[in-house]
């Protein structure tokens, strides 16, 4: 069987390396875009190729694809949306992994938002805020125009930050939750921004804000799409073999 995987998270990766052992299986991974460390799927990659669905169909086709496992990241809905659609037309077996959102604690200080655009509603001027959403979506964060910005990215955006009063901190992990509540207390930070994108490699500055009881402005995942989910990889590993 011949599948496609949808990737751009720490567990198509996992996913993709459990996989490398099934005999039957050949694995094509397909990439919304670049990202570090893509020789280390252990099976040919593509880039793009998400940007519609006749696209995306074209390219099932072409491939000789005979099932879509997608495990993209939770807030990229376009590319799931578009997967769904896509094995309807082709009548291909389709399967999402999503992990689970997070939960707040009786102790966390979490604001839920709609958006990052909502932020500035909630965040007081003159706060000094950690950006933990990425640099694709900092145009949203304009209106905090009085608060010190600080966003994290993974890799050096060779530009400078959109804003006067914003600064990139560079910085492609893992994290941990000593190191987390280290570079809180140096910036002092007093407000978190971050997308509800579950998962455990996030998670760490998330538990330092818990222990220093820093507030967390949480931006709600979009809607999901509307297929057959599971949110393990062992889930997913069980629903490939059946098909093998």
């Amino acid at each position: 069987m011949k599948a496609l995987l949808l990737a751009g998270t720490h567990e198509a990766r996992q996913l993709a390396q459990a996989l490398v052992s099934e005999p039957n299986l050949k694995l094509l991974v397909s990439l919304e875009r670049p990202e570090r460390g893509t020789q280390d799927f252990g099976w040919p990659v593509l880039i793009g190729g998400w940007d519609s669905e006749e696209g995306l169909v074209d390219r099932l086709e072409r491939e000789e694809i005979e099932a879509i496992v997608d495990a993209s990241h939770p807030f990229a809905t376009n590319p799931s949306q578009l997967a769904v659609k896509a094995a309807k037309r082709l009548h291909l077996p389709h399967l999402r992994l999503a992990r689970p959102p997070w939960t707040p604690a009786d102790n966390d200080k979490w604001t839920f938002l709609n958006d990052e655009t909502e932020a500035a509603t909630v965040i007081p001027a003159g706060a000094t805020v950690f950006i933990a959403t990425g640099r694709g979506v900092l145009e949203a964060f304009k209106r905090l125009s009085a608060a010190r910005l600080y966003c994290r990215v993974k890799d050096d955006p060779h530009e400078p930050f959109p804003f006067g009063n914003g600064t990139y901190l560079t910085d492609p992990g893992p994290y941990t939750v000593e190191g987390e509540q280290k570079l809180f207390e140096d910036l002092g930070v007093d407000w978190i921004v971050s997308r509800n994108s579950g998962g455990s490699g996030s998670w760490p500055k998330l538990a330092a804000a818990r222990a220093l009881g820093i507030p967390v402005a949480m931006v709600r995942r979009p809607p999901q799409p509307d297929c057959e989910t599971v949110a393990t990889i062992d889930e997913v590993m069980t629903w490939i073999r059946q098909r093998l």
